[in-house]
């Protein structure tokens, strides 16, 4: 399994397995900040790939010199691979390299149940931001 920095063409394969995992009202909201993003800083967006098929996207975004992890989706039938654990710390490793201020993951009503992957990779509940300050990739 490879982690390697987002290529325009994953495009389609990342919008497929976003269908195919998140909600509708996620897949709307993350659809629109992934493409914000993208035109932001595309480096922030990694993606895993296994038997030649992308398999694994995670969308990270710094707001206010502090890195975020906004969305990470693993297709079903990769999940519980360690995948997840591997896009958070190659994101982990970005936000690093750009001296962020602090790391933390973005908690919304759509992400809820992923919570534990992080803890898994080392977060605390400190980690986690249920602010009511939007990301500037989901505000715009």
């Amino acid at each position: 399994m490879l982690v390697r920095s987002f290529q325009l063409s994953d495009y389609v394969a990342c919008t497929e397995l976003f269908k195919h995992v998140l909600t509708e009202a996620c897949y709307e909201e993350t659809m629109e900040a992934f493409a914000r993003q993208l035109s932001w800083d595309s480096e922030l967006v990694l993606v895993a790939i296994a038997n030649d098929q992308l398999v694994g996207v995670i969308i990270g975004t710094i707001d206010n010199q502090d890195g975020y992890y906004y969305r990470i989706a693993v297709s079903q039938e990769f999940q519980r691979r360690g995948i997840g654990t591997k896009l958070i710390e190659a994101m982990r490793q970005r936000f690093v390299q750009r001296k962020v201020r602090r790391i933390l993951i973005t908690v919304d009503v759509h992400n809820e149940m992923v919570l534990p992957v992080y803890e898994s990779a080392g977060y605390k509940a400190a980690d986690f931001s249920r602010t009511t300050h939007r990301l500037s990739i989901v505000n715009g």
